[in-house]
């Protein structure tokens, strides 16, 4: 892959000398497709994959696993399934042939993606509705007001907030 270093001086030599795409590529010798793509994107594309990678052994037992992670959120925390846990689930009772890595992975990425995620720019709690008051009275009505309830993590490991009664976390 090409470095930022010669997207820079390529894009600068056509865009501010005002060489034409065929000479850039005769100075830096590289292919005047390669230079029509340099001036298209401003930094080098990343890898993208066509399609996400085929799980033959997984996808038949992902219905199942996405069953078994929606019923954990109505169970206590303790009482939720782990990743080992779910694979020999899945060994034992539905014959699944797989590595545990693959059901390991899949789990955790399954997990992410149903958490809760923390938005910047957006907080719940709304200082409307403690009113225009003193300091004093309205640090007392806070305090009061705000409920032990705890929304789900703010984005960073261990950072946890208290949510206001009646604003939905």
């Amino acid at each position: 892959m090409k470095r930022v270093e010669l997207y820079a001086q390529v894009r600068r030599a056509v865009y501010v000398e005002g060489i034409s795409q065929r000479e850039a590529a005769r100075r830096f010798g590289i292919d005047p497709r390669t230079v029509a793509k340099m001036l298209a994107f401003s930094v080098p594309p990343g890898y993208r994959r066509s399609q996400p990678p085929a799980r033959p052994k997984l996808d038949p037992f992902v219905g199942i696993i996405d069953r078994i992670l929606e019923e954990d959120k109505s169970q206590p925390a303790k009482q939720h399934h782990t990743a080992k846990r779910i694979f020999e689930r899945l060994r034992d009772e539905h014959g699944y042939g797989g590595g545990i890595s693959i059901v390991r992975g899949y789990v955790h990425e399954r997990r992410e993606r149903l958490r809760e995620m923390f938005v910047p720019g957006v907080d719940p709690v709304s200082w409307s509705v403690f009113g225009r008051k003193g300091k004093e009275e309205s640090d007392a009505e806070n305090t009061s007001t705000i409920s032990g309830r705890v929304s789900a993590a703010d984005g960073r490991t261990g950072a946890r907030r208290a949510v206001p009664e009646g604003v939905s976390a």
